[in-house]
């Protein structure tokens, strides 16, 4: 992925959380079952968002996962 995606796809994913937990901290009516888990979503699009930003600081060149070592 090029950077406009991973951007692209942060900032998604970013809104998406903002918005489900917005959404999910809002009281429930009472009698009506909500058909939508907005906490449940809030906490995807965290992730989605953990992994975009990782995924930035790579293309930016840092190295975040393990060096290549020799196996014994």
């Amino acid at each position: 992925m090029d950077w406009s995606t991973t951007l692209v796809l942060l900032l998604l994913s970013l809104g998406g959380f903002g918005f489900s937990s917005w959404r999910a901290s809002r009281p429930a009516e009472f009698g009506k079952v909500r058909m939508i888990p907005w906490t449940t979503l809030s906490i995807i699009c965290a992730v989605v968002a953990l992994f975009m930003l990782i995924h930035a600081v790579n293309l930016a060149g840092i190295q975040t996962g393990k060096t290549s070592a020799p196996m014994r």
